[in-house]
């Protein structure tokens, strides 16, 4: 004989009264009030604009698209060289007698400009090389030493310029401080960083320029060029991984966690990743989708959340896939990060469970009384 006391119902481990009997210490909180409140909307036309979270962000709306070439400025760091030509020999810089010094000119040891922006030039003194261009402060030194060379000219040759350089950090295979050169836009620095370390529909792009950022989706700059603007120097360029999934549970052909890897990913999509509604379990009338909503969005919807405190509101909204109409609106219904899609079970299903519960329970005298204590059991379990 077999008691059906361990096998009235399908379990994966101990049942309730298993897990409350057996505690040792228990908070006894009334469950009733314990219960986290949530709205109940049901997906559908009038609803969809109000939950469309596209990202929309914009690097071009952010800067516009800039400037193709970048400053020839210089800046403190740079490292440069000065090159002073004299009209003859017997000057301040060129000795009487100096012919083997073809066009009559010195070079400076290189130097670097300092905190201040200046550089030192012989018998001109110190000089302010940064703001301003390279051929404005060429004209102040040669006017500077005009009163003791003879007709002096001055070229400035920048050697490495760090106040060209730019920041390109996060997820790329090789972040770098690199120079900008002209023309360079967003997707060349990228592609001089070595490329995405993570997959492109889940990388963001952020720019920091004068203390103002813009991001934007990777695959939105790939696509309209208009969002591929120009980098300009001291830019910071950070490529950041956004990872986002949803959690499918109930009468779905395949439950767990699963990635978006989609830039948009809708409800009906994210459906059929995790296998679809099962024919044989489902209640197609019956889907939920769980997920924390601003307040704002469902006071626009027309929603009262009068009830309800705090700046996001837990909702759950339901499709009715019955409705053939419905198949168009899951299609639109875009999904976020961290939602959860709960398949509800079809009445007949639960019905014939408990028939099987039934037909289990022995009709053997020696076991009546516990097979009454467990269909008692069991079917108290279903009712809540």
């Amino acid at each position: 004989m077999t008691s059906t006391g361990c096998t009235a119902l399908p379990s994966s481990g101990p049942s309730r009264q298993d897990v409350v009997g057996n505690a040792t210490v228990t908070n006894n909180l009334d469950e009733s009030k314990s219960r986290f409140q949530y709205a109940l909307l049901d997906i559908n036309s009038r609803m969809l604009p109000y939950f469309d979270y596209s990202r929309h962000d914009s690097l071009y709306d952010g800067f516009g698209m800039g400037n193709s070439k970048p400053s020839t400025d210089l800046g403190p760091g740079d490292v440069i060289q000065i090159t002073i030509f004299e009209a003859q020999a017997g000057g301040l810089f060129i000795p009487a007698g100096a012919t083997t010094t073809q066009g009559n000119y010195v070079t400076l040891p290189k130097q670097t400009i300092d905190g201040k922006g200046e550089v030192i030039v012989p018998y001109a003194g110190p000089v302010k090389v940064t703001n301003r261009s390279v051929a404005s402060a060429q004209t102040e030194i040669a006017q500077k030493l005009a009163s003791r060379a003879i007709e002096p000219q001055v070229v400035i040759t920048t050697v490495s310029s760090a106040s060209q350089n730019l920041s390109i950090l996060g997820d790329v295979n090789q972040p770098a401080q690199m120079a900008v050169s002209t023309g360079d836009r967003v997707l060349d620095v990228i592609s001089k960083a070595g490329g995405l370390a993570a997959p492109s529909v889940e990388s963001y792009v952020t720019m920091e320029r004068g203390g103002k950022k813009a991001t934007a989706l990777f695959k939105t700059i790939v696509s309209n060029p208009k969002e591929n603007i120009f980098v300009h120097p001291n830019d910071t360029v950070y490529v950041e991984r956004e990872r986002r999934t949803y959690l499918a549970f109930g009468a779905t052909g395949a439950s767990g966690q699963y990635n978006f890897e989609e830039a948009d990913l809708t409800l009906g999509e994210a459906l059929a990743k995790a296998g679809g509604l099962l024919d044989g379990r489902a209640d197609p009338s019956q889907v939920f989708l769980y997920r924390d909503v601003a307040r704002k969005t469902l006071v626009d919807a027309g929603i009262d959340v009068s009830r309800f405190r705090g700046e996001t509101i837990p909702t759950v909204m339901k499709a009715n896939l019955r409705d053939p109409s419905m198949l168009f609106a899951v299609q639109k219904f875009k999904m976020r990060d961290g939602d959860i899609i709960y398949v509800t079970n079809s009445d007949s299903v639960e019905i014939t469970k408990f028939m099987n519960l039934v037909n289990g329970v022995s009709d053997t005298h020696s076991n009546v009384t516990s097979d009454i204590l467990t269909t008692r059991n069991a079917v108290r379990s279903l009712a809540r």
